[in-house]
């Protein structure tokens, strides 16, 4: 099942990415959850993130506007260095309550409850117009990359936040999506460097052919993404990913998976 399910949200994960706030990181991370424990899921999900980035950096790595990717992107590495040592943290501490439905025992961990009302807030961000449209003027890059990159160290979820405060920067469409994919991979590099500390090297070669298929399937999906990137208003597709992703904060962050 996974094998099936985990690649193909890979694939529609990145494909929407070129259209819509939601990252890769943001749909695929829940759905490694319902199948990995919640660490592996980010790690897992962190490994396939930035070979996709490298890969869509070949196809728009030539808009990549280095003034901007500075400002924005070192205060990001630092920041995802902290954001990953923090989710180290949580990994380590005892689940907060348990209950039981019909017999079944469920425990809610702080990392669970932390990722589930994260996922819950960032589908907000693409759910509510005033959210959405939230952006923020140019002389607060710096600032901006370090928020970025902080949570995306911590969870994943970069891709909203980098998009506010990358929309008033001055950046053509071509070099917004190109500057964003080179941020997106210099964050990668910085969370993985944390990462591979706590991920043991049997839980990454156990799930080397998963990795692989669902690896390729998000290189399809921003490859189809590149082609109809002169704007494509996927209205229907987002709200129901959104209500989805909600239902699966919920779920998470009770404990459900």
């Amino acid at each position: 099942m996974d094998y099936l399910f985990i690649p193909l949200v890979s694939a529609l994960a990145s494909l929407l990415t070129f259209f819509s706030g939601f990252g890769l990181g943001t749909l695929l991370t829940p759905v490694f959850a319902i199948f990995f424990s919640v660490e592996l899921a980010i790690g897992l999900t962190a490994i396939v993130h930035f070979f996709n980035g490298l890969f869509k950096l070949s196809l728009v790595g030539r808009y990549v506007d280095k003034t901007i990717l500075l400002r924005f992107g070192l205060p990001a590495i630092l920041a995802a260095l902290a954001g990953a040592w923090v989710l180290s943290l949580l990994s380590d501490l005892k689940p907060l309550f348990s209950y039981s439905i019909y017999n079944h025992e469920f425990y809610v961990s702080p990392l669970k409850l932390i990722l589930g009302v994260l996922i819950a807030m960032f589908t907000l961000f693409e759910l509510i117009p005033k959210l959405r449209d939230v952006e923020f003027d140019k002389r607060y890059l710096s600032v901006g990359g370090f928020i970025s990159g902080f949570f995306g160290g911590l969870s994943g979820h970069q891709g909203a936040l980098r998009s506010a405060f990358l929309s008033r920067s001055g950046l053509t469409k071509e070099q917004f999506v190109g500057t964003g994919t080179a941020i997106s991979v210099m964050i990668d590099i910085a969370r993985l460097s944390v990462y591979s500390k706590s991920l043991s090297s049997g839980s990454i070669i156990n799930n080397l052919p998963l990795l692989g298929i669902t690896t390729l399937s998000a290189f399809s999906g921003a490859y189809f993404g590149n082609k109809l990137l002169k704007k494509m208003t996927m209205k229907t597709v987002q709200l129901f990913v959104s209500f989805s992703l909600f239902l699966l904060a919920i779920a998470l962050a009770a404990g459900l998976i």
